[in-house]
Order: structure tokens, then C-alpha cells, then sequence
């Protein structure tokens, strides 16, 4: 803006008079002291000039007609220099055509015609003043309405940046919610709880629903989207979280499987945060542990009948020996006491079997013993089984002669006793035949249980051996039979190989390595 940049408004107005004429300037200079302005003087537009650079006058009032540079090129100058300066012309009657150009060039704020009226003439002056006055109003309002708007901006660009900011921290903190949610192991879901509606479900979530369509999670109702049922689960916590503001869980019954559910009301929003736990495996598990726990009582029960058993039993065998040495016992005596002693001898089988059964394993119980004498003992003990599946038969055929082998016959007694109970299961309608065989094949001598059931599918061979694998249905095995006998078979240097067809039974064989090739193993 040149110098009407550095220009300020003082106390009193300053006015330029320029004319080459002394009395007009003393005749302006007397109209025009009755008001509250600096006056300054010149005699030509040069001079004008000059003092235009120093005074910075507000209003300038020019001649037309000067000598050198006229009233219109000065007044076009002070616009260039000063363009807040209001500028005022005088003009004689000749000078229209001065008045068109002084309007082209210079905008010349009014025009004084001589010999002008004293009144007019300081009304003139004073608008003059009231439009600079204005205009520098209307500057300083522009230039704050500039810096304002400057200011705006960078607080919008400010706040613009803060909002991407902030966005970009609730979407990272959205998507770190929605992983860590995600990631939870334990199916969950966010419900309302007027009407059981699923709001959000983790991944946990989605894999157990009925439907198992994550996309659809959203707006069903959870007892249908997870079990598949058209009414509230019996015992369904939910409500009770609602209504008494605190978290509440319960069991619930699906589908052969049991869920604990954990409901935690979120307060003042009428929805409930649902946890889902299967513990139907961790049920089955504690189930087996107490049957296992069962069975060692049972075990050292028996260890302790059968030592009880043992004397009168041996009373009971000694004494029918006895009467059999009398000489005048008649043949009829005589077959009742062979019959006595026989039961005897097979009541004492029984009970020896027992006691071998139950006696816990340790390395020192690990000796030289013949494997077929080891499978009998087992048989004998599953043929009091049988008596509850007559039409199950089982068949024996033990070789004799085999070399001893090394280990621990109780355990191997339970592997054969595991294979048989299988077999057993495996016997459509309880009917069937089971059949035990022992032998030699190389530096190897084998037991193997047969039966003629359903056979094994092609498809869960690989996985016969792996804890808690069974095909069996809920309640009939554990999944643990194998894996036990597996383990027993592989710590005695030994190897499994099943022959199996669907519809025809399966054959279990348990290779053993006879004592010189074991003593070889590391």
C-alpha cells in the first residue's frame, strides 16, 4: 500500500491545498480554519509533492490549471502514492473536459467549482475527511477480518490435523480392541439383553455357532445363532445379570455337550457380556480320573480278598487231596472230590490273576516270564466278562515252547485285557467271536487279539493310538485304552501292527523282542 501503509490517523485531520495562485490558498486557508485541520501549502505540483513525502495529508485539494505538471497528473500521482488520500479539484467553468479526465485517472473524490461557496466548501472538506476517516476503518476491519480469517484457517488446519489424529488413534484402538477380542480363546459375545440379540461375537464365538457363519453373527438371537434352538437356553444366566446388576453363570445342556456360561451386565447400556466354556472334555477327564481312582481301590481291594481268598482256599484243596488218598472212598467220592479240587485249582488261577492285576508296576517287577502263560491269566479274567454276553465267543490258541521274554506281565496282562474289551465293544449286537494267538516270528515272539466286528475306517487309523481318540459314542470309552497300551508296548522295546477291514473285523498284534535282542536295545 506505499506510504498510506505506514500512515496514521492523528488527533487532527491534515489537508494539502496546492495552487499557484497566493490569495486562493490564503482565501481556502481563512474559509477553512473554522475547522480542526493541519494545512499545509503549495504553489505548484512539484512542491506539492515534496510535501506530500513528508506531511501525509488526508485530504488533498489541487488547482487544475498549474504550471508544469497540471491538477489531474498530480492527483494521479498522490493516488499512486497515498490511495487512501481523498482528492479534491478545483475547476473553472472551462474545464469539463479537465473533469472528465481528472474522474478517468485520478478519481477525484469531489470537485470545487470557482468562485466557490464558503459553506460548500468546508462541507466538501469534512465529507472528505468523514470518507477517509471511513476507508481507514474499512481497511482496518479488512486487514482483521484477513487476519482473522488467517488465523481461522490455521486453527481449521489445526483442528483438521488433530481430528485425522485422533481418528487414526480410535481406528488403531478400534482395530487393537477388535484383535485382542478376536484373539480370546473362550467364546464370547456382546448382547442386548432385553431380547438375547447378538451385538458383537469373537472368533471363538463364531466357530462353535450352530450356523457357523460369522457374517450373520450380528441381529440373531444367540440362544438360535449358537445352538440352533427357537427358545432361551434352560437356566440361561442373562437374566439374572440384569436383573441384578451383577455378573451371574450357570450350566447349560446342548447337543451332548456342557457349557459354563458367565453373563456380566455393562452398566447402564442394558447389554450383557456372555463367556462361553466347553467343559464337556474337562467333565469326561475329572469323570475318568475318579473311575481310575475307583479302580485302584478296587485294585488293592482285590490284592487284599485274594490274599484273604488264598486260605481257605488252600484249606479247601489240601483237604479234598487228602480224602482223595483214602482207601475205602467210593468212585462216586471220588469224582466229587476230583471236581473239588479242580474248581479249587481254578479258584486259585482266578486269585493269583488278581493279585498279578493289581499289584502296581515298578522297574524291579520287570522279569524273565512266558508270554503265553501271561495271555491266559488275562483271559481268565475276561471270561467272567463273558457271562453277561453268552453269545460271545472266545477262542484261545496258545503256542508252547516260546522263549521267556522280559518285562512286566501285569502290564502286558492289562494291554491284552484293553485289546479284548475292545474287541468286545467293537462285536455287533454283542455277538461274535473273539480269539487270542501267541507265537514266534523270527527274534520275535507276538500275541494277537481278533474279533469279528465292524472293523476300523480307513480314515481314523492314524489317530487310533492318540489319547482321548475314540469313535466310540459318549460314555462307552475314554480314548485312553490305546494310547495306555501303546505306551506299555513301545517301553517294552515292543511295535503294534493292526490288519483291519470295515465289516469284518480287526486283528491287534503286539510284537516282542525275545530277551537277546532287548538287551541289545539302548
Amino acid at each position: 500500500m506505499g506510504l498510506a501503509h505506514t500512515q496514521e490517523a492523528g488527533a487532527r485531520g491534515r489537508l494539502l491545498l496546492v495552487d499557484d495562485e497566493e490569495n486562493i490558498l490564503k482565501s481556502i486557508r481563512r474559509v477553512l480554519r473554522r475547522g480542526d485541520w493541519d494545512i499545509e501549502t503549495a504553489t505548484d505540483a512539484e512542491e506539492g509533492l515534496k510535501r506530500l513525502e513528508q506531511f501525509l495529508p488526508q485530504v488533498v485539494i489541487s488547482d487544475f490549471r498549474m504550471p508544469g505538471m497540471n491538477g489531474v497528473e498530480f492527483l494521479a500521482r498522490v493516488k499512486e502514492q497515498v490511495p487512501r488520500a481523498q482528492r479534491i479539484m478545483l475547476t473553472g467553468q472551462a474545464d469539463q473536459t479537465a473533469i472528465e479526465e481528472a474522474i478517468n485517472r485520478s478519481e477525484i473524490f469531489r470537485f470545487i467549482s470557482k468562485p466557490w461557496n464558503d459553506s460548500h466548501l468546508v462541507l466538501t472538506v469534512k465529507s472528505a475527511f468523514e470518507q477517509y476517516a471511513l476507508l481507514a476503518e474499512n481497511e482496518r476491519l479488512h486487514r482483521m477480518t484477513q487476519d482473522q480469517n488467517a488465523e481461522l484457517k490455521r486453527l481449521n488446519a489445526d483442528l483438521e490435523a488433530r481430528v485425522e489424529t485422533r481418528t487414526l488413534m480410535l481406528s488403531q484402538a478400534k482395530r487393537d480392541w477388535e484383535q485382542t477380542f478376536d484373539c480370546i480363546e473362550t467364546p464370547l459375545a456382546v448382547m442386548q439383553g432385553t431380547d438375547y440379540t447378538v451385538r458383537r461375537a469373537n472368533l471363538a464365538y463364531l466357530k462353535v455357532a450352530a450356523s457357523g457363519d460369522g457374517a450373520t453373527a450380528s441381529a440373531v438371537n444367540c440362544f438360535q445363532y449358537l445352538f440352533g434352538r427357537d427358545s432361551p437356553c434352560v437356566g440361561c444366566p442373562l437374566p439374572s445379570a440384569l436383573e441384578t446388576g451383577k455378573g451371574a453363570r450357570s450350566e447349560i445342556q446342548q447337543k451332548g455337550r456342557t457349557f459354563v456360561v458367565a453373563a456380566y451386565p455393562m452398566p447402564g447400556e442394558g447389554r450383557v457380556v456372555c463367556t462361553y466354556r466347553d467343559v464337556t472334555e474337562e467333565y469326561s477327564l475329572t469323570k475318568r480320573l475318579i473311575e481310575t481312582e475307583k479302580m485302584a481301590a478296587v485294585g488293592q481291594l482285590a490284592g487284599g480278598v485274594a490274599h484273604e481268598i488264598n486260605n481257605p482256599l488252600g484249606g479247601i484243596l489240601a483237604f479234598a487231596q487228602l480224602m482223595k488218598r483214602d482207601l475205602g472212598r467210593s468212585e462216586a467220592d471220588r469224582e466229587s472230590l476230583d471236581l473239588i479240587e479242580e474248581s479249587a485249582l481254578r479258584c486259585k488261577r482266578i486269585v493269583e490273576s488278581l493279585l498279578k492285576f493289581s499289584r502296581h508296576s515298578k522297574v524291579e517287577d520287570r522279569r524273565h516270564f512266558e508270554l503265553s502263560k501271561c495271555v491266559e491269566d488275562a483271559a481268565v479274567l475276561f471270561k467272567a466278562q463273558l457271562k453277561s454276553n453268552p453269545r460271545v465267543t472266545l477262542e484261545l490258541n496258545l503256542a508252547s515252547g516260546l522263549p521267556k521274554l522280559f518285562g512286566d506281565p501285569a502290564q502286558l496282562s492289562q494291554v491284552v485285557l484293553n485289546l479284548l474289551q475292545n474287541g468286545l465293544q467293537a462285536l455287533p449286537g454283542a455277538e461274535g467271536t473273539l480269539k487270542i494267538d501267541t507265537g514266534r516270528e523270527g527274534d520275535r515272539c507276538f500275541f494277537a487279539v481278533s474279533d469279528s466286528g465292524t472293523g476300523i475306517e480307513e480314515r481314523h487309523l492314524p489317530r487310533i493310538f492318540e489319547p482321548s481318540f475314540t469313535t466310540k459314542p459318549p460314555g462307552e470309552g475314554t480314548g485312553l485304552g490305546l494310547s495306555i497300551a501303546y505306551r506299555i508296548v513301545q517301553d517294552h522295546g515292543g511295535v503294534f501292527q493292526v490288519d483291519t477291514q470295515v465289516g469284518h473285523g480287526s486283528r491287534f498284534t503286539v510284537f516282542l523282542p525275545i530277551p537277546l535282542q532287548l538287551e541289545r536295545l539302548p
